[in-house]
């Protein structure tokens, strides 16, 4: 636990030193809104569902995606001599989870002023937000591991991760939708379920498989 604490802390110091990388995901998320709201104002509930989910994912891969890859190669040398690959990956997925949420409920405040908020049922949005949250994280934590040790290709990232992604952001929209109506859609736990049932596996594959990738 001393580790995983140190290597969270870790991380959050060198996010606070490169502040340009976490302004930048704001900046964009800010101007994205901006240009939904200029060019069309108000929109509808799906349009708006839609644009938040769409956003999301795009600050997972501008925020989360890089937390292997901005890992230089002899950097992992070091870590392999003072901690287990198991611990190191669950820092960085930790790490990943708490940013994406902290952007996530920003971007929603944004929506929420810019965009209108159409949601009804606020605490089930926000419990989706946060589930959302943990699945994209983890999911592109994991994908930026290998991503990082095959030779710091990030191009093997984009192309695993569209086929896992698309069915979390499918899943999130469905969930999203059962909390904005008004009307009680039966369910949608079973759905939330599903996908933090998705989540964990993702994370349970990691630290089966990323000690294989460590030793390469």
């Amino acid at each position: 636990m001393k580790q995983l604490a140190t290597l969270i802390q870790k991380d959050l110091l060198i996010e606070l030193r490169q502040k340009h990388t976490l302004f930048g995901v704001l900046l964009y998320v800010g101007a994205t809104v901006f240009a939904v709201y200029i060019m069309n104002g108000q929109p509808e509930v799906k349009v708006w569902n839609a644009l938040f989910w769409i956003t999301q994912l795009f600050v997972a891969v501008n925020s989360v995606a890089k937390s292997f890859l901005q890992e230089h190669p002899n950097r992992f040398r070091y870590y392999f001599t003072i901690v287990k690959p198991s611990t190191f990956l669950l820092a960085k997925m930790i790490y990943s989870i708490v940013l994406m949420l902290g952007i996530s409920l920003i971007s929603l405040a944004l929506f929420t002023i810019m965009l209108g908020n159409p949601v009804s049922q606020t605490a089930v949005f926000i419990g989706v937000t946060a589930a959302g949250s943990i699945s994209l994280s983890a999911v592109f934590t994991f994908l930026s591991a290998i991503a990082a040790r095959a030779q710091q290709n990030a191009a093997l990232m984009a192309i695993l991760g569209f086929p896992l992604v698309i069915p979390v952001l499918m899943m999130l929209q469905n969930l999203a939708l059962s909390a904005i109506t008004p009307v009680y859609q039966e369910g949608w736990w079973l759905l939330m379920l599903v996908l933090l049932a998705l989540a964990v596996m993702v994370v349970i594959l990691g630290l089966i498989l990323f000690p294989f990738l460590w030793q390469e």
